[in-house]
């Protein structure tokens, strides 16, 4: 029996790699590890019961339809719920526009299948989302990584992206960097993207999150007409559920149409359906509020802990919002040599290098705070300095 195998990949799936985080997460499964690794919601936020009555509304009221292939579009009603919605933060939104999507990460799917050829420019933050660059990558784009500081892009370096297809960005509590751009900055940025004629794809499934002040209005709110905008209802809610939203200029909804079609036919009709159940009442106004009131108190523990006990060459800032910290540690340290010792102490975390489309930086790495109590989060930052002070010697 031979073991050659018949088959032959494409070319395009040389270019597929391994989530680092997934993987990561594999490790973290192990008994007694404090992981600030995973970027995933607290369950302890999930509204079980909401979607537990919401549930058996639907399957009372509309199970033949609830159970049924539905719409590619997606389902109408929610489709008409995110218009309004999106209205009320800035952006004018008309129904027609909004493609309910599995998870916004299928969003980022069906940007690079529509968007991108091979040898084309995308230009990206630096850092910027490991996940849009494994959406991107079997596309096989050329990336330019644009020169950030810690209110974003600089204006300055938009001259590098004259020719790309298009600018991604995450302008509220980046992951990975939590950085959040400042109106100053976002008037400046769709400006020149708008004389350049440099179309803006603006992800943001973090912008409910925030801790010391609602974020600007939406980037697309500047230049709707440029700009594709993801929303997703991942962390506001639960991401089992897989669904988020994909906002199009009316030439290009047709295209992500059909690329949505050919991908899955349509989001799950039953997720819609009971989400939209959960929310046309206005849950969401009162829900995200007690998600901030946790996290802003696991946020503010990180910040208590990682100025108590990593050393001063380390520098981070305090997110506004989301989920995260970017740390940089002492130059000269490999945030991914370090992991194993860290994990060996009882702690993991993302290294950063895996974050950055070109010249990574080795000594960078993500914290979590979401997901564990003040009392894991001091005690993992501990075991953090601890392997530091050991991966010094």
């Amino acid at each position: 029996m031979t073991t050659e195998t018949p088959w032959t990949l494409a070319r395009r799936a040389e270019r597929m790699n391994p989530s680092v985080i997934r993987e990561i997460l594999k490790v973290t499964e192990q008994p007694g590890i404090i992981s600030l690794a995973g970027g995933l919601p607290s369950p302890d936020t999930f509204p079980i019961e909401a979607m537990r009555e919401a549930t058996q509304r639907v399957l009372r009221d509309h199970p033949r339809e609830a159970l049924q292939y539905a719409a590619s579009e997606g389902f109408a009603p929610l489709r008409e719920w995110v218009a309004i919605e999106m209205t009320e933060q800035g952006l004018r939104v008309d129904p027609s526009q909004v493609l309910i999507t599995t998870g916004s990460q299928q969003g980022l799917d069906l940007v690079g299948k529509v968007l991108i050829d091979p040898g084309c420019t995308v230009a990206v933050e630096s850092p910027t989302y490991l996940g849009a660059l494994q959406a991107f990558n079997p596309f096989e784009p050329d990336y330019v990584a644009l020169d950030c500081d810690d209110d974003g892009p600089r204006v300055e370096g938009l001259a590098a992206a004259r020719g790309a297809r298009f600018l991604y960005a995450l302008p509220n509590f980046q992951n990975p960097s939590g950085r959040c751009i400042g109106a100053a900055r976002r008037d400046q940025l769709m400006h020149t993207a708008r004389t350049m004629g440099l179309p803006v794809v603006e992800d943001n499934p973090y912008g409910d999150l925030w801790y010391d002040g609602a974020p600007p209005a939406p980037l697309a709110s500047r230049w709707a007409e440029g700009t594709v905008y993801l929303g997703s209802f991942s962390k506001v809610l639960a991401p089992g559920l897989r669904l988020g939203y994909v906002i199009a200029p009316a030439p290009l909804f047709p295209k992500l149409l059909q690329a949505k079609q050919a991908a899955d036919l349509h989001t799950p009709g039953f997720n819609q359906r009971v989400v939209h159940e959960v929310i046309r009442g206005g849950f969401l106004h009162q829900h995200v509020p007690t998600i901030r009131t946790r996290y802003k108190v696991q946020r503010d523990a990180m910040a208590a802990s990682l100025k108590a006990h990593l050393p001063a060459a380390c520098r981070w800032n305090t997110p506004q919002g989301g989920m995260f910290f970017w740390v940089e540690l002492p130059e000269g340290v490999d945030a991914t040599a370090l992991l194993p010792k860290a994990v060996a102490l009882g702690m993991a975390y993302v290294p950063g290098a895996a974050f950055f489309a070109d010249h990574a930086r080795a000594n960078t790495l993500r914290l979590s705070f979401v997901t564990v109590s003040p009392e894991q989060i001091d005690r993992g930052i501990r075991l953090l300095a601890q392997a530091l002070e050991t991966h010094s010697r």
